[in-house]
């Protein structure tokens, strides 16, 4: 959809406001066991932090990977677009959940609980791998149906809106 450089960071822009908030308060949810109005006030700390590792790791990583992944699948000029874009989203998914799940097992479960809440440095070390992996579990399906369903079809409506005057973006 986006057809220039500044086109996609900002539809990546769009899509990091829109999932960083959804992601924190659906990890942090999970973690206490349910969601609350307490979640929603405790998580506003984090959203900052992920919202930048969020979108730096789209714009270098995320994007450009799953791309190449899309298009190695599929040819974009002969398939229909919105099988391109269906696909598109799946290979993001693919990419970035278990990047951004790396990263926020570094970020809650060594730097907040090891280094704010005093657990044991230890425990993170051994501990690291299948924390991840359970981050990744817990999370790829969300993923998966809030980007498909939700987040990018409402990521495209924005975007629309905001580059409708567009001559060249019309006739996409």
């Amino acid at each position: 959809m986006p057809q220039t450089k500044f086109q996609r960071l900002i539809f990546a822009l769009i899509t990091v406001i829109i999932t960083v908030p959804c992601f924190v308060f659906y990890c942090s949810s999970y973690e206490a066991g349910g969601f609350t109005v307490e979640i929603i006030k405790n998580s506003w700390i984090f959203i900052p932090i992920e919202f930048v590792l969020a979108y730096l790791s789209e714009i270098f990583i995320g994007s450009p990977l799953s791309l190449k992944i899309a298009f190695k699948a599929i040819d974009p000029k002969k398939n229909d677009p919105m099988i391109v874009e269906t696909l598109i989203i799946c290979a993001t998914v693919l990419v970035m959940c278990p990047l951004m799940s790396f990263l926020a097992t570094i970020l809650y479960n060594g730097i907040i609980a090891v280094g704010m809440h005093g657990a044991p440095l230890n425990n993170f070390i051994v501990n690291f791998i299948p924390y991840w992996l359970q981050k990744i579990v817990l999370n790829f399906p969300f993923a998966l149906l809030s980007q498909l369903f939700i987040i990018q079809p409402l990521t495209r409506i924005i975007f629309r809106k905001i580059f409708k005057n567009n001559n060249e973006f019309q006739n996409a």
